[in-house]
């Protein structure tokens, strides 16, 4: 009975030892990779069992990879089910910022800032930490203008970009959002009435172009249009920001020019995706 004992904790040890060795093969890195695709298509997540059914690899050497995935923030967990995390975001970013088509998109910012006159952003969705971040940026020439650098974060439920990004995600997305609540304005400090932005939500969804006045910061304005690309749910969008008043005075203008824009971004980012 010891012996039997002895045994089966030696062939434990062994596959343990086999899965440690299999977790820093090159055949690990593959399916590392394999997680981070998969998981880009599964915007709500996907369960240990759900990954293991899709990538084709057994549970024990795949939990080990999503463990360290997750203590890197490359992944993060809900409950269950895991998602892309902050991490390999930043990374994402990094990457398009080399890309061939990203110079496509900042083709499209420069004519929006000539047409506008205003300053005019690239934001991404950050779906870990439900925030909007400005990831490029083209300042207004102007003397009196909106200004923020690159890196600075919005709240989806009151940014322009944020709610029109919020607003074309899954309804099961939105919904987890909206769960999160209450919401308060930065501005006036009041809770946000979930049931008036979940119908401000449905009429940025038909319209394409969300527009915040005073919402976010007071005193500025803006007006942002999503960039799709071969995925159903947008991750970035375009933005002109601009003091409240110039917006007000200015905005059925703004309102076709940045839908125009924003199309025929979406029109060249689908077709460098193909």
């Amino acid at each position: 009975m010891d012996l039997r004992k002895e045994q089966e904790e030696q062939g434990s040890l062994s596959q343990a030892s086999e899965e440690a060795a299999l977790a820093r093969s090159p055949r690990s890195l593959v399916r590392v990779l394999g997680i981070f695709e998969t998981l880009s298509q599964s915007p709500d997540g996907l369960t240990l069992t759900e990954l293991s059914q899709v990538l084709g690899s057994p549970k024990s050497s795949l939990l080990a990879l999503l463990r360290s995935l997750v203590a890197a923030k490359y992944l993060s967990t809900q409950g269950t089910r895991y998602r892309l995390g902050s991490a390999i975001f930043k990374l994402s970013l990094n990457i398009l910022a080399g890309r061939p088509y990203a110079n496509l998109v900042k083709g499209f910012l420069e004519e929006l800032a000539e047409r506008s006159g205003e300053s005019v952003y690239l934001t991404a969705l950050d779906r870990d930490s439900r925030i909007v971040t400005y990831v490029d940026v083209i300042e207004s020439k102007r003397a009196v203008r909106y200004a923020v650098g690159v890196g600075a974060v919005r709240p989806l439920h009151v940014s322009a970009a944020g709610r029109v990004l919020l607003a074309h995600q899954s309804p099961e997305w939105i919904e987890q959002y909206l769960h999160s609540a209450p919401f308060k304005s930065p501005v006036t400090g009041n809770v946000i009435d979930i049931d008036d932005l979940r119908t401000d939500l449905a009429r940025i969804r038909q319209a394409g172009i969300a527009v915040s006045l005073s919402q976010a910061v007071e005193g500025a304005a803006g007006i942002a249009t999503p960039i799709f690309d071969s995925s159903s749910r947008p991750t970035y969008a375009l933005l002109i920001a601009s003091p409240l008043d110039r917006m007000v005075k200015s905005l059925s203008s703004m309102e076709s020019l940045i839908a125009s824009v924003g199309k025929r971004a979406s029109d060249a980012m689908r077709h460098a995706h193909g």
